[in-house]
């Protein structure tokens, strides 16, 4: 097998959320032997290389298609969908399509005057919001911490929250969360 294989497997088992472990046991593989595969310490045989890629859900031909190029890096206003609600007085802006997908969710929140984003219950999240226009207020359980354009704002979600508007005009920022967010 060719050199570099190694690094493509542990891309491979890092996606599927496996150890190194998990993956051998998977595959009645010592731990030690895929860390020299993934080092390319070691090269597999044809069965136990066809044995790894059926646990890492991925064919031969799909593992040496070189595929790297093709993943979307850069998102444009195409890609970004929108939703209003009138009612709080919000708009957001999903910055990169199936983002609730991934470990992370960015947006762009846009508050009208008085109006406020939905509450959220407690959660395992870490939220980051840079305020782009306007003052925000965040409140963490019962406690109030006000942002304006400019500053940062830097949360565990591990209490309720909710963003509110705390400015005359429209306040928008962009807001980044990891997990189930929003």
């Amino acid at each position: 097998m060719n050199r570099g294989i190694g690094k493509k497997i542990k891309n491979l088992r890092l996606k599927k959320g496996l150890t190194q472990e998990e993956l051998g046991e998977r595959t009645d593989l010592s731990k030690g032997y895929i860390s020299q595969i993934e080092r390319d310490l070691s090269s597999p045989s044809i069965e136990t290389f066809f044995s790894i890629l059926e646990v890492l859900g991925c064919s031969p031909k799909e593992f040496f298609d070189d595929k790297d190029n093709d993943q979307k890096v850069v998102y444009g206003e195409e890609d970004q969908t929108e939703y209003v609600d009138e009612d709080y007085g919000y708009k957001v802006q999903w910055l990169v399509p199936e983002s609730n997908e991934n470990d992370m969710e960015p947006i762009i929140l846009t508050l009208e005057p008085d109006g406020k984003f939905k509450e959220f219950e407690p959660s395992l999240s870490e939220t980051f919001i840079y305020v782009l226009k306007g003052k925000i207020v965040v409140r963490l359980g019962k406690t109030m911490y006000v942002a304006k354009e400019g500053e940062a704002v830097y949360f565990h979600a591990s209490n309720e929250h909710q963003i509110y508007n705390d400015y005359d005009g429209r306040s928008e920022i962009l807001l980044v969360a990891t997990d189930s967010y929003l």
